[in-house]
């Protein structure tokens, strides 16, 4: 099916739901009338750009006629400047609208649970994963979002072998969501004498938080256990009892937050994370293409299945999934990735428009 003929379906389904909404006992339906308005809405950008593409190919046709056929050498000459103008504005609308008939993802709008875990390499590969936490911090700095570490683990060298914050602020997870999978390091360590290059992983995984209302958990099917706080958190850490940790027996999962002095602000935290989680596995369960998508990007943490290579010695990041690589390692390690993320953007709109054509 081509393009003209996926926007003349969305056409004829706009106009379906006027005439739904025109219909008397749609009104008395509050519920139903606001489903559909809401539909019919979502549609309407693209049905209007979609009138402004069929008057610019009847006008595309109009020139076309004038130079096959009209004698005058002043007046063709002036069609095929406008022709050339109206092909022009044909490519632009054809790839507005290809833009627009991609589904939204409803996702992308939420605030994010961000975890990354050292991966083989040892003490190198829990540095690696603080350097990448402080990457990613720094550019929820430079995006306005508001960051808050929940729990870590710390390296007596000052590594993470964990962490899990939550980054809250507009289009988190539209802008972190392919940042997901298997982050490789190659370069040579403090510790190594001999000067040779170690290549170490951390896998990175972004949850988009979930609403109580998707997830349902009773109280019963929850062991919930204090614990004194480890790590940074000044004069208050190991003085209460205020860390917790909860377990979902239904699924096992286990999550903790020590970030707050307050047992209760700890506990609340933590159900956002088990909640971001639940509904994960979920949305597995129900997409078990995209699962497996997302489990072969974070796989096992070895380093043969990486997304991304940041080489010191060379200066270079490379995203091995699109090709791209920028020589700007440490702009990108202070959060400068915009350039990176933009380009992962283009590219998977890409794909989706792809798939989207030849379905």
């Amino acid at each position: 099916m081509n393009l003209v003929e996926k926007l003349a379906e969305v056409e004829d389904k706009y106009k379906k739901l006027e005439e739904e909404l025109s219909k008397p006992e749609v009104y008395s339906d509050y519920e139903k009338m606001k489903k559909l308005a809401k539909e019919k809405s979502e549609l309407e950008p693209i049905v209007e750009k979609f009138q402004d593409l069929k008057e610019t190919l009847k006008r595309i046709d109009g020139c076309e006629e004038i130079i096959e056929q009209e004698e005058d050498k002043e007046l063709v000459e002036l069609a095929k400047e406008e022709l050339k103008e109206l092909e022009e504005r044909r490519e632009q609308l054809e790839s507005e609208l290809k833009l627009l008939l991609l589904p939204k993802d409803p996702r992308d709008e939420k605030n994010i649970f961000l975890e990354i875990r050292a991966a083989a390499g040892g003490e190198e590969a829990a540095l690696f994963a603080a350097e990448l936490f402080r990457m990613y911090s720094r550019y929820a700095e430079r995006k306005g979002w508001k960051v808050q570490l929940l729990d870590v683990n710390i390296t007596g060298r000052g590594g993470f072998k964990e962490v899990v914050a939550l980054i809250e602020g507009k289009g988190a997870f539209s802008r972190l969501k392919y940042e997901v999978g298997v982050h490789r390091v190659q370069r040579v360590p403090e510790t190594e004498s001999g000067g040779r290059i170690h290549t170490s992983t951390a896998t990175v995984a972004v949850l988009p938080e979930a609403e109580e209302f998707e997830v349902e958990i009773k109280p019963d099917e929850l062991k919930i256990e204090t614990f004194r706080a480890s790590g940074p958190g000044g004069q208050h850490v190991n003085v209460t009892d205020s860390a917790i940790r909860i377990t979902h027996l239904p699924t096992g999962i286990v999550v903790q937050c020590q970030d707050e002095r307050s047992q209760h602000k700890n506990r609340e935290k933590a159900m956002r994370i088990l909640r971001a989680k639940l509904k994960e596995m979920m949305e597995k369960k129900q997409q078990e293409e995209i699962s497996e998508e997302r489990r072969k990007q974070v796989g096992t943490g070895e380093r043969s299945e990486k997304i991304r290579t940041y080489n010191f010695p060379q200066n270079r990041v490379t995203d091995h999934r699109i090709g791209l690589t920028l020589y700007k390692l440490e702009d990108i390690l202070d959060g400068d990735l915009d350039e990176i993320i933009d380009a992962l953007i283009a590219y998977y709109q890409a794909e989706r428009l792809k798939n989207m054509m030849e379905g």
